[in-house]
């Protein structure tokens, strides 16, 4: 019951919302449909500026894997995954969550295709990509929008945010799971 009327109101939260910003903006005066179409030109004038970043970092994260070196790195990793109680199966999902959301996703498609859903690499995976972030698409995408060159700290801050989140989720399910360290 309490499911169905979850539901039933979902479906009609977005519309009201929308019904509501558009009469409170007409009674304030406020020329709805053209303040619209202003923000969508802002919009579209904005992910234009933004497509160099964009391709910039797909062909580096495309030439990363195409390379090898995510191979490479995920092998020369594996001790300290180790060391760590983490499947060495989640590197690959460890080094490519902080670039692409969709790369992140592919990979953890493939572990929990690879070894199910309910498996431990699977919860673990499926909580890492939860968890984290697309910390260099994000310092791309946001601060490429308004033209922020120096980013001073905040690729240092959000790739410790990613560690911890990759290492909690790896944590919380041995915790969970009653797995030995």
């Amino acid at each position: 019951m309490l499911v169905k009327a979850v539901t039933a109101v979902s479906g009609v939260v977005i519309p009201l919302m929308i019904l509501a910003i558009c009469l409170i903006g007409r009674l304030k005066g406020v020329r709805v449909y053209e303040t619209f179409v202003e923000g969508a030109k802002e919009g579209f004038a904005t992910a234009v500026r933004l497509i160099p970043f964009l391709v910039a970092m797909f062909v580096a994260i495309g030439m990363f894997r195409a390379s090898g070196a995510l191979g490479i790195v995920t092998s020369a990793l594996s001790p300290v995954a180790h060391l760590l109680s983490m499947p060495e199966e989640l590197l690959p999902l460890a080094f490519i969550r902080p670039l692409s959301g969709s790369g992140a996703l592919e990979v953890t498609t493939n572990l929990v295709r690879t070894f199910g859903p309910d498996s431990v690499i699977g919860r673990m995976a499926s909580t890492m990509q939860a968890s984290s972030e697309t910390t260099l698409y994000v310092i791309t995408v946001y601060f490429g929008a308004v033209g922020i060159k120096r980013t001073r700290h905040t690729l240092a801050a959000g790739l410790l945010a990613d560690l911890v989140a990759f290492l909690s989720s790896v944590a919380i399910w041995r915790l969970i799971l009653g797995l030995a360290p």
